[in-house]
């Protein structure tokens, strides 16, 4: 188990090579606020003065302080190997392999890099420092020592210190893999801790979060902590430990932290005897390495699957960014070919990346076809913009100067023709959503399915580009086919059309039936000759009383204009014979009605027809000059306008930024490879 903690540091040095985070490793955080005495805590655990001192906010940037300890034979091999002269000594990452002794340069040091990237005006930085300690009177530790929390800037620091120092500590301590070392001194409320606040936000049930209460020599006469220490107060899962710190003028006279050791050891033994041996520095100490050896190995299974995820990934992200290229006619040649394939196995469906938040490529085309159009078409209607006085218009109209006896076929012909003229803008609107997937494809398959491209921006664009060019052709002579079948449906208006044909002749039974029934309710008393003409009135002509019995309603109300014209000219006024005839609000005759109401069954029922033809034919036609010609042309375009010697150095250029993220990906799954060996030796040796 002690072994643990020195594999957690071998992985911090693994990702620290790269400058990566994205491990996030069991550690210890130290919070609290100014002066709560956490630099004490820290130096008392090391046993050395390292930590810059002074008022107001001294630790401006977060410290990952490494605690290693080394036994005798360990020390002795490596003062020899480096030539160190001395037992204890340490290392910084950003000094490389630089050794330091003298723990006074150490604290210099702390404050110069502080300095170098905060600057001296009081400011913070969420760039850490690592520093290593090596030393026989140590127990392993990791800990990160963070800026003590502030409510007023001072000096030149920035308004908003206090958020700034609040988002850097709850950014640490949300790792789940961190152990909360929450710092309070005894002399000021529990109750009101801010140390204790911040770690209950992120860790409400306390499962990770141990107190620390300091200078307990400084609490008011006549009181003491052990309600505190005992969990009375504010009762902390982990527990509660008091320590006794160094005072600034033990410091000032260079009191030693051995010394000050011994000093918290009779202090707790006289004020607290029967708490001592579950209090003081050396116990804090103990605890921490213990907390921490189990943290660590709760932890490890998480890690492990966390280290094999991403180098999974970095793999197959250094996989997209290739290597570099040898054979430039091959490589382009091969870039071309698998585009134009998983451009058209997404239209297919077959594509290696099927998108899962929306539709895309062919099933998204399926949509449109059978959704977007099929629906519009089925909600035009077919009587729309069309009302009982343009019907009636236009079988005037077509009668000429003479009474028609029956329904001029023309009417029919002119209204059914405007009708279905109306079917032409949703059916070319069919073309304008498939023109746009089948140009969002290209995005699509750039995005998911072809990164290599990535690496070369101009083949990229040129590839884009001839793409959009081969879709911009196709788009008039499709719009063309599909503007024809409109026109084709215009050109002959079939009457002879089995479907409508069958309309026909529902509707002349029900003439002829409407015949019968009038005759049985005729009088026996009336002429035959009066019969014939009741009978002719009702059913002469094909097209004229197909109405049901009882089907007769007002047609007349559907749509007579406001305001209507006297139907004779005031007395005293001259008559204009060249007036155009405005229909007078009357109701319509009988026959009028009946007139009306055949011609717009007859146009309903041709009106499904060719709507049925139009919703059937558009698709095809739109497969076929537009889908299928692209798919089947794509890779002879992109080979004739691409593939040639003159465009090779340039369209295989790689981006200005590729070798780098190339290096940095290869280095990073370097260190996810050593990660992984090194969590398989805990395996190997048992200690997991």
């Amino acid at each position: 188990m002690e072994a643990l903690i020195p594999v957690i540091n071998k992985l911090q040095d693994v990702f620290n090579t790269v400058g990566a985070d994205i491990i996030q490793l069991p550690q210890i955080v130290v919070v609290g606020t100014q002066s709560s005495g956490k630099s004490s805590v820290l130096e008392s655990l090391v046993g050395r003065d390292i930590l810059p001192r002074g008022t107001g906010i001294v630790t401006r940037r977060p410290l990952i302080l490494q605690l290693v300890h080394i036994d005798t034979d360990d020390r002795r091999k490596t003062s020899e190997e480096n030539g160190i002269d001395g037992e204890e000594w340490g290392k910084f990452l950003h000094t490389k392999n630089k050794i330091y002794t003298d723990f006074e340069e150490i604290r210099q040091e702390i404050e110069a890099e502080t300095e170098r990237i905060s600057g001296n005006n009081k400011g913070i930085s969420d760039e850490p420092i690592h520093l290593k300690i090596f030393s026989p009177h140590v127990v392993n530790l990791t800990l990160v020592d963070l800026p003590g929390i502030t409510k007023v800037p001072v000096g030149d620091q920035p308004k908003d210190i206090e958020i700034l120092i609040r988002e850097l500590i709850v950014k640490y301590i949300s790792n789940p893999n961190s152990i909360i070392l929450a710092v309070t001194a005894a002399n000021t409320d529990m109750a009101t801790s801010e140390a204790l606040k911040v770690a209950r936000e992120v860790d409400p049930d306390g499962r990770r979060t141990l107190a620390v209460v300091t200078k307990l020599d400084l609490m008011d006469a006549g009181t003491d902590a052990m309600d505190i220490l005992m969990g009375r107060v504010i009762p902390v899962k982990l527990g509660i430990i008091g320590v006794v710190n160094r005072s600034q003028l033990d410091i000032n006279q260079k009191k030693s932290v051995a010394d000050a050791i011994r000093d918290e050891y009779a202090f707790l033994q006289k004020k607290y005897p029967s708490l001592a041996n579950r209090n003081g520095t050396k116990y804090l100490a103990r605890t921490l390495n213990r907390l921490l050896m189990h943290h660590i190995r709760d932890c490890l299974p998480e890690l492990k699957t966390r280290i094999n995820v991403l180098a999974a990934q970095y793999q197959s992200l250094l996989n997209s960014y290739g290597e570099p290229v040898d054979d430039k006619s091959a490589t382009l040649l091969q870039l071309i070919t698998k585009f134009a394939a998983e451009y058209c196995n997404t239209i297919e469906g077959t594509a290696k990346y099927i998108e899962t938040a929306e539709l895309c490529g062919g099933a998204r085309i399926c949509y449109i076809f059978h959704e977007t159009f099929g629906r519009t078409l089925e909600s035009v209607d077919p009587l729309g913009g069309l009302t009982t006085i343009d019907v009636l218009t236009a079988i005037r109209n077509a009668t000429g100067p003479r009474p028609a006896l029956f329904v001029p076929e023309v009417s029919f012909e002119l209204l059914v023709k405007r009708q279905v003229k109306r079917l032409e803008e949703p059916s070319l609107r069919c073309v304008e959503l498939v023109h746009e997937e089948m140009q969002r494809i290209i995005q699509h398959c750039s995005n998911y399915s072809t990164q290599e491209l990535l690496r070369f921006p101009k083949l990229h664009d040129a590839i884009v580009e001839v793409v959009t060019s081969l879709l911009r052709r196709r788009l008039p002579v499709t719009n063309e086919m599909v503007h024809n079948l409109v026109a084709i449906e215009l050109a002959y208006i079939n009457t002879k059309h089995p479907d409508f044909a069958d309309a026909c002749g529902v509707m002349n039974n029900n003439i002829e039936e409407h015949r019968r029934n009038r005759m049985r309710d005729l009088p026996t008393a009336v002429p035959r000759d009066k019969v014939q003409s009741i009978i002719l009135d009702g059913g002469m002509g094909n097209w004229r009383g197909l109405l049901k019995k009882g089907d007769e309603g007002p047609a007349g109300d559907r749509a007579m204009p406001p305001n209507p014209i006297p139907a004779s000219p005031q007395r005293g006024h001259a008559v204009n014979l060249l007036d155009v005839p405005v229909p007078v609000s009357r109701k319509l005759s009988a026959r009028e009605q009946r007139d009306c109401e055949v011609i717009e069954r007859l146009i309903k029922s041709y009106f499904l027809i060719v709507r049925k033809n139009i919703q059937d034919s558009v698709p095809k036609a739109v497969m076929h000059f537009l889908v299928n010609h692209v798919k089947d042309c794509l890779q002879s375009e992109l080979v004739g306008q691409l593939y040639k010697t003159a465009l090779l150095d340039d369209l295989l250029t790689e981006s200005e930024d590729m070798a780098q993220r190339r290096t940095e990906a290869a280095d990073m799954l370097k260190a996810l490879q050593k990660a992984s060996q090194v969590i398989a030796e805990i395996r190997e040796t048992h200690l997991w």
